[in-house]
């Protein structure tokens, strides 16, 4: 329930990432907040900011659905509604809707620089909707990393699940035997591709070598321990919560706030043994 002594902060968020921690910060200073998820349907998406204007909230934080936003952010440019872009790009008018997002390139670039430096070559990167801004940041690192050395960079695109792991680690099993590692879109991708090792009979760690990316509860639960991408996700919600927080305190528009740091948790799922 919202109160009407307070004043109402919305919050369009896909479920990756996790409302908890800005609704927390936003909590802090005074503001209820109005959580929603469209799942990734861009007129559900207009329907719910359209909804929040309406309700008179203060500020917007919104990661875009794909598909054609234009309309969505017209009318919130007409509202003068501070708003913070989160993770994708749905609008480029960026002087009036500032970004904030993680440093996936620096995150991949980590993981083929980790898989090199045990000696791997044949490396591939595995998962992700082709031409998705989140899938080709993530990848760009990967594909910068192996260009600088002089490596081919072999890519299957596909969903972001366990199942297309599974089914493209035997796929790749079975046509591409040369593969020897694999840097994953997510962590869910990877854990796929654990199973179609198992299946396989060829143990990850030590004949195939995988580094995720969210670096998720699991794959520190997992065995082998998956390496990934830390993006500390919690951080990141709490900093971008803050920064609409300092626009609404000061009426200053945020100079670009950059790229949230990420760093590689390094498990067995990717050390070559000694």
């Amino acid at each position: 329930m919202v109160l009407a002594s307070w004043v109402n902060m919305g919050l369009r968020l896909e479920a990756k990432a996790h409302p908890l921690k800005p609704r927390v910060a936003c909590g802090a200073e005074g503001f209820a907040t109005v959580v929603a998820n469209s799942d990734e349907d861009a007129t559900l998406q207009h329907q719910v900011i359209i909804s929040m204007l309406e309700h008179g909230v203060s500020a917007i934080l919104i990661s875009p659905s794909y598909g054609d936003t234009k309309t969505t952010f017209d009318a919130i440019r007409r509202s003068h509604t501070p708003t913070l872009q989160v993770l994708r790009t749905g609008d480029r008018r960026i002087e009036d809707f500032p970004f904030y997002s993680i440093d996936y390139t620096s995150g991949s670039m980590l993981a083929v620089d980790h898989l090199l430096s045990q000696g791997l070559r044949d490396i591939a990167f595995v998962g992700g909707v082709e031409g998705r801004q989140i899938t080709m940041e993530r990848m760009s690192g990967y594909l910068a990393g192996m260009k600088r050395a002089g490596l081919e960079a072999p890519t299957f695109f596909g969903r972001n699940t366990r199942e297309f792991g599974r089914d493209i680690g035997l796929e790749i099993v079975k046509t591409h035997p040369h593969i020897k590692a694999a840097i994953c879109f997510n962590d869910m991708v990877a854990l796929g591709m654990m199973s179609a090792m198992a299946r396989s009979d060829i143990k990850v760690g030590q004949d195939f070598f995988l580094i995720g990316f969210d670096d998720i509860r699991e794959s520190a639960l997992f065995y082998p321990t998956l390496s990934s991408v830390h993006c500390d996700i919690e951080g990141f919600g709490q900093r971008s919560a803050h920064l609409l927080l300092s626009w609404l305190a000061s009426g200053e528009q945020p100079d670009d706030p950059g790229r949230a740091g990420v760093h590689l948790e390094i498990r067995q799922s990717s050390t070559v043994p000694i």
